[in-house]
């Protein structure tokens, strides 16, 4: 029985203690996305373009750079048998949008 309760209040410490770490967790997370809005909203204010898939992590812009680099590929691999100016030009366009962004 005495077990029984030396067990019982070590399970209670442990998880208060868990609790208190996941609300400062929870605090700190608060605070970061209460200075990224405010960043976000300075950055409206004066003019500047914000990028707001940079700032979520974005899958879309995941696939998309996926799917420019499978294109430049194809065109690159097919550039012999396709000899268009065109192409090459779009090619290359692609091939600098796909270095120029994050």
């Amino acid at each position: 029985m005495k077990q029984d309760k030396v067990t019982t209040q070590g399970n209670r410490e442990h998880l208060i203690k868990l609790i208190e770490r996941n609300t400062q967790d929870l605090h700190h997370r608060i605070d970061m996305q209460q200075h990224v809005l405010l960043s976000i909203l300075g950055q409206i204010k004066d003019g500047c373009p914000v990028d707001l898939c940079v700032l979520v992590n974005c899958p879309y812009r995941k696939l998309l750079r996926q799917v420019l680099a499978e294109t430049i590929e194809v065109l690159e691999e097919t550039k012999k048998a396709f000899k268009s100016k065109r192409l090459e030009g779009l090619r290359k366009r692609l091939m600098y949008v796909l270095t120029e962004t994050v």
